[in-house]
């Protein structure tokens, strides 16, 4: 089966020995040394180390069916679910532990790590199940058994983090997601076309109501949904998504071919590493208490890679900004990058939909309706007044 998937998708195990090139992976930088050797490894704290320390979660088989239908596996229309899970896993990892943490060698193992991978078990009693998420999905297509797309996933994730947010004002204090979600979405939610927005006054919003007020501010993850082509990306958006891989608050992408999604993490030259959801596994039981359990199913040291400009253009990229320090460093960024699109940036940062756009809202020629993602209008900039050449957006 691995080799049909390879056949199908195009993807392959990476050669580091192939490329002397810096490697980034969710916004670090790993450089080319001589203590490098050809698998990848840099003694210490390297490359391959990050990679295999990032939550693999893949296909399972064995679990408990999913609500009325008969399905006791995901395999062969899961992939999307498990590429978001693995997403917003890396989200978890990041604010509970650090973006400098690794995978742990000896047991007992910590506990926030064992309930980070516990919310994402395979039943209806774990939070960010797959069962929780079709679920919460209902109202944006979702069902078992039927492919979904990155910005049908988006939502999907938005609306189980408003049923958790409930669940939390029933449980006084805990909380399974402890981060506002923002879904970045263009005017009128994406209908007239145009690139995607981030307003930081919806986003302040967001954190405020997350907080129930008693603070102005919270940690938040933002999942932007695309759609960058028609059967291919468009090339004038390749150097922009291999860009966002080194922004600190970068999560990767949810995307790959065509009905078969993966989880990017990094890039090197016009290569995206990733980790792949299609592998068969049988179902583990990770329980709360359970510091001496086996997690190695939940890792994975094989690196795969595909050419950038072989991913399906619909797609969706996520940030996790731990402050309002780190939120500011990402509208810095993200307005510098859109700067340097000649007109054809991936998103945009505004203060308010009530005030006008950056400037860089001119798209190439495409026009198209696209159910899963925020298509690009190419008559977007007339649509808008232009801005001053200077950033205009703050947090207030």
């Amino acid at each position: 089966m691995r080799r049909f998937q390879e056949r199908f998708l195009g993807l392959n195990k990476t050669d580091f020995s192939s490329s002397t090139s810096e490697k980034w992976l969710l916004g670090v930088c790993y450089k080319a040394s001589s203590e490098e050797s050809s698998d990848g490894v840099i003694p210490g704290n390297g490359f391959l180390q990050d990679f295999s320390s990032r939550i693999w979660i893949t296909y399972r088989r064995g679990f408990g069916t999913i609500g009325d239908s008969k399905f006791t596996s995901d395999v062969n229309w899961g992939c999307m679910l498990r590429s978001s899970q693995m997403l917003v896993a890396q989200a978890l990892l990041f604010h509970c532990l650090g973006r400098s943490w690794r995978k742990p060698v000896d047991k007992p193992f910590d506990p926030v790590y064992i309930e980070i991978l516990h919310l994402f078990g395979d039943s209806e009693q774990s939070a960010f199940s797959i069962h929780s998420l079709l679920q919460a999905g209902r109202s944006c297509g979702l069902a078992a058994g039927a492919w979904v797309g990155p910005y049908a996933m988006c939502r999907s994730w938005e609306a189980l983090a408003h049923a958790e947010m409930e669940k939390t004002n029933l449980l006084e204090g805990y909380r399974s997601l402890p981060m506002a979600v923002y879904i970045v979405s263009g005017d009128e939610d994406g209908e007239r076309g145009g690139a995607p927005v981030v307003y930081i006054e919806r986003a302040a919003k967001l954190c405020c109501e997350f907080c129930k007020g008693e603070d102005t501010w919270a940690p938040i993850l933002l999942l932007v949904p695309l759609v960058l082509g028609l059967d291919k990306i468009n090339p004038r958006y390749i150097p922009q998504l291999w860009a966002t891989f080194t922004f600190p608050q970068s999560l990767g992408i949810m995307g790959g071919k065509p009905g078969a999604s993966t989880y990017i993490v990094g890039v090197q030259d016009e290569n995206a590493f990733y980790l792949d959801p299609h592998e068969v596994q049988q179902v583990v039981d990770i329980k709360r208490d359970d510091l001496e359990t086996d997690t190695s199913s939940y890792h994975c040291s094989v690196v795969r890679s595909v050419a950038l400009d072989a991913v399906d253009p619909s797609l969706a990229i996520g940030f996790y900004c731990r402050d309002r320090d780190d939120f500011e460093n990402f509208c810095m960024q993200a307005s510098k990058l859109a700067e340097q699109s000649n007109g054809a940036p991936l998103f945009t940062i505004a203060q308010s939909p009530c005030l006008p756009r950056h400037a860089h809202q001119h798209n190439d020629a495409m026009s198209f309706d696209h159910q899963h993602g925020h298509s690009i209008d190419e008559d977007a900039e007339s649509n808008f007044e232009a801005r001053p050449d200077e950033d205009d957006w703050q947090i207030l």
